[in-house]
């Protein structure tokens, strides 16, 4: 595997970010948000976007696993560390780096939901439409990106390529 093309560069991303950190600031204006990142792709994501944010924001991680070390997801959603702080009566946004199966994102908003918050809203950098299993749509989404393996800002492939700035199309030699 090598990196490819750029697909999404660095300022392009932080612009979005920025611009999605203002919606969510207004939508939720008021009221403090708990932000529940799914780990480990979404970390960068989520840092960055809580930094955006103009309302208070609490933290709060949640682990899963569907792919492996492989390129193509189980279909397998497996919860692998759960939450550290009571959701009943928050206000939580569900944050994820990519929407891909929607196995993942679907798992976790039933998960979530019976654990009754105020309210429970999704945000995704990415959105993968091309592969759904599972009919499901973010409140906010980053961007919608085309059927490719990508890593980079949070994605990753067998735990490489996390910390790259830019995301770019993953290679096959």
């Amino acid at each position: 595997m090598f990196l490819g093309r750029v697909l999404l560069g660095e300022r392009e991303i932080q612009d979005r970010v920025r611009k999605l950190g203002e919606e969510i600031s207004r939508d939720y204006f008021g009221n403090e948000l708990l932000m529940v990142g799914v780990l480990k792709g979404a970390f960068i994501f989520l840092a960055d976007l809580a930094r955006c944010l103009t309302i208070p924001v609490r933290l709060d991680f949640i682990t899963v696993s569907s792919y492996g070390e492989s390129l193509e997801s189980s279909g397998k959603v497996v919860v692998l560390k759960d939450l550290g702080i009571e959701l009943k009566d928050r206000h939580v946004l569900l944050v994820e780096d990519i929407i891909d199966t929607g196995l993942t994102i679907d798992l976790l908003t039933d998960n979530l939901a019976g654990r009754n918050p105020a309210s429970l809203k999704t945000c995704a950098l990415l959105d993968k439409p091309g592969r759904r299993k599972v009919d499901v749509k973010a409140d906010y989404v980053g961007f919608t990106v085309p059927d490719e393996y990508i890593v980079g800002y949070g994605l990753d492939y067998q735990d490489n390529y996390r910390c790259l700035k830019d995301i770019f199309v993953l290679g096959r030699c």
